[in-house]
């Protein structure tokens, strides 16, 4: 199979390579489980032979799963077996390594793919219902929808107002810290900019590494923009940012790179050199007092005794008309091919995988995330858990990462090595914007 990059498309040069981009998951848990075995893992490949249309029947529904490595694969195996029980459907996955599903999606969805199969929330999933290469799942929403907030419906939507994705888990972006630490010392967790800004000179004045900012691997930088963007700009005008990429050398942006500025003085020493599980550690052992990651990540590294002991505060506020509105939440989900061989078991077995009951068992094993249902047993849940049920539910709108809410062959290879060049020279900004600025007319007026 030729591998393309996730959306199918072509550079500004005209060259078609692999996707760069790693999800978040994908990352952490090929870090923090060593999976060497990920390289030699199958092309992505139908397994059942769903590409014949009509509404099919039958029991048995194929599943195209990323999740090739133990966890969540054992996971997702308990899972199906309990769908089984609950909607008489049999669940076929066909499983392949997160890096390699994500590289081969396109190809895969126009050959001969299964009934249905992960993927995210975002640009991601509106790229592909708005090449007709996905079925609505509008009847599964008839059913589930009143279990999803307004900002987890929005974000499921395509550009055509119908439903193509059904949610199964996420996580926030967040300031970490460890509870343990800001008790001893007396911290208290800050709202606006100003309050941030103090409490990380209090802890260089009391010897610590204020924020635990770690970019060896270049994507945390992401994160720490789009809150930026957000706070200073709004929601719409940071989704905008990044589905139509025509504002990047403008003063809006200019001035989240001045304001991030501030920030710098405040970051681990050498932070451009290290990992994130490096400035995780750096907060497990109270080297630092505070980290902007996702629970997704530091939930694997504050574990058993020391789950507890992670706090987290929203991004503070910057400007006072956008406050705390926004929360980053990158969401996985499931969606359903074109022509899906049994497309009647595929919409039972979203309406079961929609539930709060299906999302909690397999939750069981991952602490690092949540439900994307409402109506979990929350006393199952570790305390960062339900920290993000709260910080998520109160949020107006919901953003899924720079890498997922823009366009793959722009996210990496063009804003990756900008925003690093950026904190290596915050001095350059005005010429790293412009430079952003012409790559991005160029792929988006190449890509249509």
């Amino acid at each position: 199979m030729d591998i393309k990059p996730a959306d199918g498309r072509t550079t500004s040069s005209g060259t078609t390579h692999p996707a760069r981009t790693l999800d978040r998951r994908s990352l952490l848990r090929g870090s923090a489980l060593g999976i060497a075995a990920m390289a030699a893992s199958p092309l992505l490949a139908a397994c059942g032979g769903s590409g014949s249309s009509g509404s099919g029947g039958g029991t048995t529904v194929t599943f195209g799963s990323n999740a090739a490595v133990p966890q969540p694969k054992g996971a997702y195996e308990t899972l199906f077996k309990a769908a089984h029980t609950a909607t008489g459907m049999s669940v076929k996955p066909n499983w392949v390594d997160h890096n390699t599903f994500q590289q081969n999606i396109s190809t895969y969805l126009q050959g001969h793919p299964d009934d249905v199969f992960n993927w995210f929330a975002g640009e991601r999933m509106q790229f592909f219902a708005g090449q007709d290469l996905v079925s609505p799942v509008d009847d599964v929403w008839q059913t589930i929808g009143a279990h999803y907030t307004d900002a987890m419906k929005a974000q499921s939507k395509g550009k055509d107002g119908h439903y193509y994705l059904v949610p199964f888990d996420y996580y926030p972006w967040a300031v970490f810290y460890s509870k343990s630490m800001w008790k001893a010392k007396g911290y208290e967790e800050p709202t606006t900019w100003d309050e941030w800004i103090a409490l990380a000179k209090r802890m260089k004045k009391d010897g610590s590494i204020p924020i635990a900012f770690t970019d060896k691997d270049g994507w945390p930088a992401m994160g720490t923009f789009d809150y930026l963007n957000m706070r200073m700009n709004g929601f719409d005008f940071h989704i905008s940012l990044m589905r139509n990429g025509d504002k990047w050398n403008t003063p809006q942006v200019k001035a989240v790179l001045d304001q991030w500025r501030q920030l710098i003085p405040y970051y681990s020493p050498g932070f451009l050199g290290l990992t994130w599980q490096e400035g995780a550690q750096q907060l497990l052992n109270h080297q630092a007092g505070m980290m902007v990651i996702g629970l997704d990540q530091i939930g694997t590294i504050f574990t058993g005794a020391k789950a507890d002991d992670l706090g987290f505060f929203a991004f503070p506020e910057i400007d006072p008309a956008n406050g705390q509105q926004a929360v980053e939440a990158p969401i996985d989900g499931m969606m359903v091919s074109k022509s899906p061989k049994n497309h009647a078991g595929a919409v039972k077995l979203l309406k079961y995988l929609g539930t709060a009951k299906a999302q909690q068992l397999w939750l069981g094993s991952n602490p690092a995330d949540i439900a994307t249902a409402t109506g979990v047993d929350a006393s199952k849940y570790t305390a960062p858990q339900n920290a993000a049920v709260k910080l998520i539910g109160g949020a107006k709108n919901l953003s899924q990462f720079m890498d997922r809410d823009t366009r793959p062959d722009f996210a990496d290879p063009v804003m990756l090595p900008a925003l690093q060049k950026f904190l290596n020279s915050p001095g350059d900004a005005a010429s790293i914007l412009s430079n952003v600025d012409k790559q991005a007319k160029s792929i988006w007026a190449a890509g249509g």
